[in-house]
């Protein structure tokens, strides 16, 4: 029998990110908290472990199945590892800092543990970032924080995005509208997930299925939505995607899915993703929801995260470091080039040479040798 130890091996969905890859994701993770940053969302670092009914209680689509749990030996209650960030800074929003004025931007970074695999991909372990607007959902909060999250991107290296706009409430509106259904609106629901008109047809809900149709390019599909006979209920939807459209158009090409839910089963009003030629999956995904707090009140708020791994494995943030090797004897200069840029690998022995220590410049009588 293999000996796991004794291979190094690591359980399924995890893995060693080794120079100059953990480097880059180091680089990244500063880059894309330096750009909001500069917007005013200041960070927060909550804990990699929580209570289990802190994590599921605070989003409405948290569920125990998607949590790794534990018992506390201390507590004697049951802990979870954090799947999403989210939750977490919605529970500092809640309690810690509900004194605070609103709105309140908070930033964050760092890794998230997830029981299964995204559907892209077999990496269960993610470094995630992002930035949330706690009080306040209006369209304008949401262009702020699309637009800072593709700045970001862009500063991070990223190029050739693309952004899918949708609207996650829009069924559940018309239905209480001016779309009744008469069969459960959950096979409505699950129809237009599938882009099924001939189910829609056969639900007797055949109106539905001119949302399937106004799934494409912005333009096109903002077109298609204004034509439809909503008594208004789509008015005020198709104002904030003409707003959120002008806001990427700068950066991403962008379309639009009004029926689209997967990913977004605690978005309200508005969800987006942002995609990249060259990286698998999301880049990141966002929109608003609603903050529990204590006692059963909600607050709305609107944010993004962003996954830095996938930017890794696409080649961005790995920026070559000019090494210098430096020999014995030569600490005092060292310490100098290193205040100009230079990362110095000092030799420890008289065995250590620039090959050795892998360096691509040499510390020769005060002067610099490129190897």
């Amino acid at each position: 029998m293999t000996d796991p130890i004794s291979k190094g091996l690591l359980p399924e969905g995890f893995r060693d990110r080794l120079p100059p890859q953990a480097e880059a994701a180091a680089d990244l993770l500063r880059t894309l908290l330096d750009q909001v940053s500069a917007h005013g969302y200041e960070r927060v670092s909550p804990p990699l472990v929580e209570f289990e009914d802190s994590l599921v209680t605070r989003l409405s689509s948290a569920r125990p199945q998607d949590l790794l749990r534990f018992v506390d030996p201390l507590s004697q209650r049951t802990l979870a590892l954090r799947p999403d960030i989210t939750a977490q800074v919605g529970r500092i929003a809640a309690t810690r800092m509900a004194h605070i004025a609103r709105p309140l931007r908070l930033a964050y970074g760092g890794p998230v543990l997830r029981v299964r695999p995204a559907q892209v991909g077999p990496q269960r372990e993610a470094m995630q970032m992002g930035a949330e607007l706690i009080g306040s959902d209006h369209v304008d909060a949401v262009v702020e924080l699309l637009g800072i999250a593709l700045e970001a991107l862009s500063a991070a290296g990223l190029t050739d995005m693309s952004v899918d706009l949708t609207l996650p409430d829009l069924v559940g509106t018309l239905a209480a509208g001016p779309w009744p259904v008469t069969e459960p609106l959950a096979d409505v629901q699950t129809a237009l997930d599938g882009k099924d008109a001939a189910a829609l047809q056969a639900l007797g809900a055949a109106q539905y299925s001119t949302l399937i149709e106004a799934a494409g390019p912005a333009d096109t599909a903002l077109a298609r939505l204004k034509a439809l006979d909503a008594a208004g209920a789509l008015d005020t939807r198709i104002a904030g995607l003409e707003r959120l459209v002008a806001t990427a158009a700068p950066h991403a090409a962008v379309t639009i899915d009004p029926t689209e839910r997967h990913g977004f089963e605690y978005q309200t009003w508005i969800g987006f993703s942002v995609f990249a030629a060259g990286v698998r999956g999301e880049v990141g995904r966002g929109g608003t929801y609603l903050v529990r707090h204590p006692g059963g009140g909600e607050e709305t708020a609107v944010g993004f995260s962003l996954y830095v791994d996938g930017l890794v494995d696409a080649g961005l943030g790995a920026s070559r470091r000019r090494r210098l090797f430096v020999p014995l004897g030569e600490a005092a200069q060292a310490a100098k080039l290193r205040a100009e840029g230079w990362t110095t690998v000092a030799a420890l022995t008289d065995a250590d040479t620039p090959a050795r220590l892998r360096c691509d410049y040499a510390l020769k009588n005060g002067e610099l040798i490129k190897l």
